[in-house]
């Protein structure tokens, strides 16, 4: 009987993102661990692994594919109201025990998530971009499990995906190499990253390093990609005032004008013990940023609870530009040359040139005629 890592063996190719060294050994350079993989062993992530000197890489399949709402990556500075074309593979490179998509990132690593073959489907990049041409989707996004270790097969579909009008991102934790970043470029526009924790120590209990994340947030915004980091707020793990503070101040210190989403925790996978996050508590962390000097503050996971953290609003005037609730549009104010439409200041983001065209009530709602 075929196991998962059998299944999933059998859908690699040899990659791009790694060196060869002496013994037949192999180098990647997927993820911020460069994991040193000797012959006929597997890296950090499970998924990558040394065949005969050859790092081979996960190729020609899908476990999760479907077309969501941008708002949903979180992404509120790109496209909005707009979907994406949302692809996700198996594995992760690190083990977060409130990881809330960990029937598909820890296979491999945790039995309990072996049931996640079963959702394995074989498809090539010109039908997994066809379906997102037929489903209107703007956006290509590699999400669900950690979209660096499948970056080679991202590729192969942002290729196809940019000649056909779509935008592509990231949606990952950030553990970036600036081989990786360089390998990603050429196609990528929009990265969203998960900052979990400013305490190294926590970070190497959740499989990495936070040094990594930092850089990693850093690269992408030098290089021009647009970036969005989110913070899950778990109770007793990462919720104190100066630790959301802490949070807040790199961000800043990279950009204001990088959008912060502070989302809330549900008890999920290993992590049962803390309640969810309160609304005072989201409430707290959305304040912070604010103190902190970031100009764009939202919330999540609680639709309609910190309403006036779900809206973007001009930083200049304070009008409201972008209502929201939850993941649906309910009213678009930016000009097509993505600015506000009372003072004229421009808004950072991407943002679609046709305003009269977005899509108000979500997905499922008429667009408006032209």
């Amino acid at each position: 009987m075929l196991t998962v890592a059998d299944k999933l063996d059998a859908m690699t190719r040899q990659g791009e993102l790694y060196e060869r060294l002496a013994d037949d050994a192999v180098r990647c350079y997927a993820c911020g661990h460069r994991c040193l993989i000797r012959e006929g062993r597997r890296g950090i992530c499970k998924v990558r692994f040394n065949q005969g000197g050859e790092l081979m890489v996960p190729w020609g399949y899908v476990a999760a594919l479907q077309v969501d709402p941008i708002e949903k990556k979180p992404l509120y500075h790109m496209l909005s109201g707009e979907d994406a074309l949302s692809f996700g593979m198996l594995g992760c490179d690190f083990h977060c025990g409130f990881c809330q998509n960990w029937l598909s990132s820890q296979t491999l690593r945790d039995p309990a998530s072996d049931a996640s073959g079963r959702y394995v489907r074989r498809i090539t990049p010109e039908d997994l971009v066809d379906y997102g041409v037929r489903g209107g989707a703007a956006v290509v996004a590699s999400t669900y499990n950690e979209p660096l270790i499948t970056s080679e097969w991202a590729v192969s579909i942002f290729k196809l995906a940019q000649a056909a009008g779509m935008k592509c991102v990231y949606v990952s934790n950030g553990n970036v190499t600036p081989e990786v970043l360089d390998y990603l470029r050429p196609y990528l526009v929009g990265y969203k990253i998960d900052l979990k924790t400013m305490q190294d120590k926590q970070y190497r209990r959740l499989g990495g390093v936070l040094q990594h994340v930092l850089d990693g947030i850093q690269c992408a915004h030098d290089l021009g990609l647009w970036v969005e980091v989110i913070t899950l707020v778990v109770p007793g793990f990462n919720d104190s005032t100066d630790e959301l503070m802490d949070t807040a101040r790199y961000i800043r210190s990279v950009s204001p004008e990088i959008p912060w989403h502070v989302t809330a925790f549900h008890p999920d996978y290993k992590m049962t013990d803390p309640p969810r996050t309160s609304v005072k508590t989201l409430l707290r962390a959305a304040e912070i940023g604010q103190e902190a000097g970031l100009r764009y503050v939202y919330s999540g996971n609680l639709p309609g609870s910190l309403s006036e953290y779900e809206h973007t609003y001009c930083h200049k005037c304070k009008a409201l530009l972008i209502e929201r609730y939850g993941y649906v549009i309910l009213s678009y104010h930016l000009t097509a040359e993505g600015a506000c439409s009372q003072c004229g200041t421009m808004i950072p983001g991407i943002w679609t040139d046709q305003p009269a065209q977005v899509r108000i009530g979500g997905p499922g709602f008429p667009r408006p005629v032209r």
